[in-house]
């Protein structure tokens, strides 16, 4: 079985640091030797709370991501795996909606509540209650109506995690613990 790995990162959370690069990690000795993460960079400054950069990002990133994925012949892979933190969950979940990945999975580490407007299927996400990106009310919501399994981890911010570092050492072993059982298909 051929299978790929794409990380999507979000805007100030690359791809080395600990939610994708232990992914990552997990993914490659679960075979997933392909891997490509996704480089973007958009400078407007902030755009939380702001519709129209919010908006403008997304598609700036969204272009960027083509790009970089456009030399992928995605029918070679029998087994598609998005992992995305934070805008990166909306440009996977509306790229393989684009083109029509319908066997892709998706790992949604703090998603935005715009990722659900590309409804993913066989996704799993992580978010917490601190989060100043989402509404985790409404997250939950979405996850729910999408019937996307969703863990919620208290007090913890939009890197998912708090003030306490054991505590985050303990939430980020249970969250790469939870990658590697979706990964592995038994989540």
């Amino acid at each position: 079985m051929s299978k790929i790995a794409v990380y999507f990162p979000g805007i100030g959370y690359h791809c080395d640091k600990p939610l994708l690069y232990y992914s990552r990690d997990i993914a490659c000795k679960l075979g997933y030797q392909n891997y490509r993460n996704v480089s973007y960079t958009y400078k407007a400054g902030n755009i939380r709370g702001n519709a129209e950069k919010m908006k403008e990002a997304y598609e700036t990133l969204f272009l960027q991501a083509e790009a970089e994925l456009a030399d992928i012949v995605w029918s070679e892979y029998d087994d598609v795996l998005f992992i995305s933190k934070s805008i990166g969950t909306i440009i996977a979940a509306s790229f393989a909606d684009k083109y029509g990945l319908k066997h892709a999975r998706h790992i949604l580490y703090t998603p935005l509540a715009q990722t659900y407007h590309f409804a993913p299927k066989h996704a799993i996400s992580f978010i917490g209650t601190a989060d100043p990106w989402s509404d985790t009310a409404e997250i939950i919501r979405l996850s729910n109506a999408n019937q996307i399994p969703l863990t919620v981890y208290d007090e913890c911010n939009h890197s998912l995690e708090c003030n306490d570092t054991l505590k985050n050492i303990e939430n980020l072993k249970d969250i790469m613990q939870r990658t590697m059982d979706f990964c592995k298909g038994t989540l």
